[in-house]
């Protein structure tokens, strides 16, 4: 299968390129983002977001940066890299290029059967590191709090522990889930639990996101596109593509059409702010 991106030559203009299977980038790259991956290349590939799973293999941020600088990957869309990778990258002398294309929300998620619609931040704080754990104590029922996190070689374990926690340290009995489909279905299945997952997977079954206060109560703000595509919603993270400099010439079509009005719209639709 192959899709022909022809377009009135504008500065923002889709590429003119046929895209095949057979050019397509290896990708890998953060979970959170595979519904983004999914789309493009059912786009590009004019297939089903079915068809194409078997070219969207994600293995997680850190893993799918030490894919790209042994060879093993194209193109990452991911957040950025941790020490333990820019450590491997200097040792590697490897040269990559980095590109912006689109920011990610995370979203508290909870049991749809669960009373509870918001908290603040310091609750969020304090139920990942173990000082709250019943819901009673936010307000909810008489239930123990179950908490699912990110694996810690996830990007996006790292932005939560930074931008939620402030570098405190997760509670001990916490659950760490493998990929952030792994979340939505513990959430989904178990009464009190909550978890943290990308904007773009909301509206997944037995789930619903929790609005955020960042000023003690306050005022609650809705993790939706708009709050977060303004800011009101604070907890976003940019996205990037990373890729091997050496290899620019084959990577810069994709990047083009990602870039252009048309990929932007895409990348809104799946439920990411896109740059532009």
């Amino acid at each position: 299968a192959a899709c022909s991106m022809n377009s009135e030559k504008t500065a923002d203009a889709a590429p003119s390129i046929t895209f095949t299977r057979d050019n397509m980038p290896r990708l890998d790259g953060s979970t959170s983002t595979v519904p983004l991956a999914l789309a493009v290349c059912a786009e590009v590939l004019g297939e089903s977001r079915e068809e194409v799973q078997d070219l969207v293999r994600f293995n997680k941020t850190t893993t799918a940066y030490f894919n790209l600088l042994e060879g093993n990957a194209d193109l990452l869309i991911v957040g950025e890299a941790n020490d333990e990778v820019m450590a491997r990258k200097k040792e590697l002398n490897f040269e990559w290029e980095k590109q912006p294309f689109a920011t990610d929300a995370f979203v508290f998620v909870v049991n749809e059967d669960n009373p509870v619609d918001s908290i603040t931040v310091e609750q969020a704080r304090d139920i990942y590191s173990g000082k709250i754990t019943n819901w009673k104590e936010v307000g909810g029922p008489d239930m123990r709090i179950v908490v699912y996190s990110r694996e810690t070689s996830s990007g996006t374990y790292e932005f939560f522990k930074e931008s939620v926690l402030r570098h405190r340290n997760y509670m001990a009995s916490i659950l760490s889930m493998p990929a952030t489909g792994a979340v939505i279905q513990s959430v989904s299945q178990t009464p009190g639990a909550i978890g943290y997952v990308g904007l773009a997977y909301l509206g997944k079954k037995n789930i619903k996101p929790v609005s955020i206060s960042y000023d003690g109560g306050k005022n609650y703000v809705a993790p939706n596109f708009e709050n977060s595509k303004n800011r009101t919603y604070p907890v976003v993270r940019p996205l990037y593509f990373y890729y091997d400099q050496a290899n620019e010439k084959r990577i810069k079509p994709y990047l083009d059409y990602l870039l252009s009005d048309q990929g932007q719209r895409m990348v809104a639709e799946t439920g990411f702010i896109p740059v532009k």
